[in-house]
């Protein structure tokens, strides 16, 4: 297949562009210097030029407290250039996929998200994301949404990076211990998106590793599994203030991943276990 990867220089992108070139795709992997994605003039000409079966959007404006101070930025990225990738697959015949995130949710609920539980974002990370699933439904009647959380992969910052780095600093360290999700490893969510893009299987999906943890449970065994003695303290989020509201429960449910015949994602601690192998 003739694919499309937005965001392909980073966390997610890189692993994706790597799977796809694995099983023989051919794979235009675009980042920031190859393609405003914010231009729709742009957008429409790229697309129906490379004429690609289709087009995995990872792209997006990530970072959840720089968005409340600039709404404006994280709107075009994450809502109006997921619009402008729509039309243009829409007008093309190309599948589309859109990565979305757990943000979509306010995080009070005490059981596992549907994909069709009503979304309520807390901020304007979720918001504009949100947004970004709108518009794609909007303009194309065939769509996958896959929401993720908690992400972590050898190409990006991420969590489990900032606890080595700190746990080497500090030798003891602070986490908040009262939200909880799932994390996901990019190599494990980039065979399923794949997988998925595969089939006329359309729709919305949560995709993330199996298990339950807090951020705190997380650094632990983070530590744990790098044989690293790091003493971990358990921290409120009061204790620990940002200036973006997070969500105190994120984790998703992914039924529907083996209701339709996928295979689901490995346990984080295995996921865990494989990247830091990987990022050895």
């Amino acid at each position: 297949m003739k694919v499309v990867v937005t965001g392909a220089a980073g966390q997610l992108g890189q692993d994706v562009v790597k799977e796809l070139e694995k099983k023989k795709n051919q794979v235009y992997g675009i980042g920031r210097n190859d393609l405003d994605i914010t231009d729709e003039a742009a957008v429409l000409a790229y697309i129906e030029d490379v004429n690609p079966d289709a087009i995995l959007h990872c792209a997006a404006y990530t970072n959840v407290d720089a968005a409340e101070s600039d709404e404006e930025t994280a709107y075009k990225v994450n809502a109006l250039a997921t619009e402008y990738l729509a039309k243009a697959a829409n007008k093309n015949g190309s599948k589309m996929l859109y990565v979305s995130t757990d943000y979509v949710f306010d995080g009070t609920a005490n059981e596992p998200y549907e994909v069709d539980h009503p979304t309520k974002p807390l901020g304007v990370y979720g918001k504009t994301k949100l947004a970004g699933e709108e518009l794609l439904e909007k303009h194309l009647e065939q769509f996958f949404i896959i929401r993720t959380a908690w992400v972590f992969g050898v190409n990006g910052n991420n969590f489990v990076k900032t606890m080595l780095r700190l746990g080497q600093e500090r030798g003891e360290v602070g986490v908040v211990h009262d939200q909880v999700g799932s994390p996901t490893y990019t190599v494990d969510l980039a065979r399923f998106m794949i997988e998925l893009m595969e089939t006329d299987k359309f729709g919305i999906y949560h995709a993330s590793n199996e298990g339950v943890c807090s951020w705190y449970e997380f650094a632990v065994e983070i530590f744990k599994q790098a044989g690293m003695e790091v003493k971990v303290n358990p921290l409120t989020t009061e204790q620990f203030p940002r200036p973006a509201a997070r969500p105190k429960y994120s984790v998703l449910s992914k039924k529907k991943i083996s209701e339709q015949g996928f295979t689901p994602l490995r346990d984080w601690k295995e996921a865990l276990s494989a990247y830091l192998i990987e990022s050895k």
